[in-house]
């Protein structure tokens, strides 16, 4: 694959990516502090992304006083910000440069031992820290395919395969032949990547409990580690301070997740993106509508927040 723009990209997808390119060539502190600008015209703006921010952590985080809770989602919105910056050198700047950006991987040990085992690998990985160098960094050591949703406008998915580049995964559309795919790859042995944290569609999950208050979880995980006695592995891409790159960690999932209880199953799923959350709290996703599927007789978190 070339770096080239792709002629049969629309001009404004062109754009955005020779703007990627060209912010490729800043180094990682000034993208962050940039982003970190971003972060903050998005708290003084006081639209949507921070009133969802403001309404989740009022669930994650009931034991904080208002005071404390308006800081910490101040906090979350800067990394936000941070997160769309690194974009630049994560898909602009090219997967190996982006790669010597990883200081170090804790639990790898876990990864390899996976692959020797020939039997599947799920990587289960949430929307924490920068999931799209996660991928780089699988990429660069066996295939990978990723379960995804088409973004609204298919124009853009040229610039998502080009973007991700030599390291680019294997897009797996969530639908019906799509998840088949993986469970044909898995019992050959294959790598599969999955945000666990993704809401499913009405009717497709359960209610498990995440940070205290119940939410639509998939059931495909589970289901994908039982039927095919694959390994499951929660990574995520953690952000250093003042620019310093990123921390891989990698945690095993716990044995409940394989229980047969979808209910069980699912709530040992979000136990474990808890725990991951916890060790990079405020990277995580918070302008994410996590708790907007919910049974009849629950209040609407975000029914002040600009839609």
């Amino acid at each position: 694959m070339t770096d080239s723009v792709s002629p049969r990209m629309r001009w404004p997808v062109a754009l955005a990516y020779a703007l990627l390119r060209l912010a490729g060539l800043l180094p990682l502190r000034v993208l962050h502090a940039l982003g970190a600008g971003l972060g903050e015209a998005l708290w003084r703006a006081d639209g949507r992304e921070r009133q969802v921010t403001e309404a989740n952590l009022a669930i994650a985080c009931p034991q904080l006083d208002a005071r404390a809770r308006t800081a910490l989602a101040r906090r979350c919105l800067h990394e936000t910000g941070r997160g769309v910056a690194e974009l630049g050198k994560v898909w602009g700047g090219g997967g190996a440069r982006a790669l010597r950006l990883v200081r170090e991987v804790r639990g790898q040990a876990l990864f390899d031992a996976a692959l020797a085992q020939g039997k599947g690998l799920i990587v289960a990985a949430p929307h924490l820290g920068c999931w799209e160098l996660l991928n780089h960094w699988i990429g660069a050591r066996t295939e990978l395919a990723i379960l995804y949703r088409p973004p609204r406008g298919a124009h853009w998915e040229p610039l998502l395969r080009r973007a991700r580049g030599r390291y680019a995964p294997e897009q797996v559309r969530a639908e019906g032949s799509g998840v088949r795919s993986l469970y044909r790859r898995l019992a050959e042995g294959g790598v599969v990547g999955i945000l666990p944290d993704q809401q499913p569609r009405a009717g497709e999950g359960v209610f498990a409990p995440f940070f205290g208050r119940p939410a639509a979880t998939m059931v495909l995980l589970p289901r994908l580690a039982q039927r095919t006695g694959a390994t499951v592995l929660f990574g995520f891409m953690e952000r250093l301070p003042r620019g310093g790159g990123y921390r891989l960690h990698w945690h095993a999932a716990p044995p409940q997740l394989l229980d047969a209880d979808p209910a069980r199953a699912c709530a040992a799923l979000n136990a474990a993106v808890e725990t991951c959350v916890r060790i990079a709290f405020i990277q995580y996703q918070w302008t994410y509508k996590r708790w907007s599927l919910r049974a009849a007789d629950m209040p609407d978190p975000y029914a002040r927040a600009t839609h």
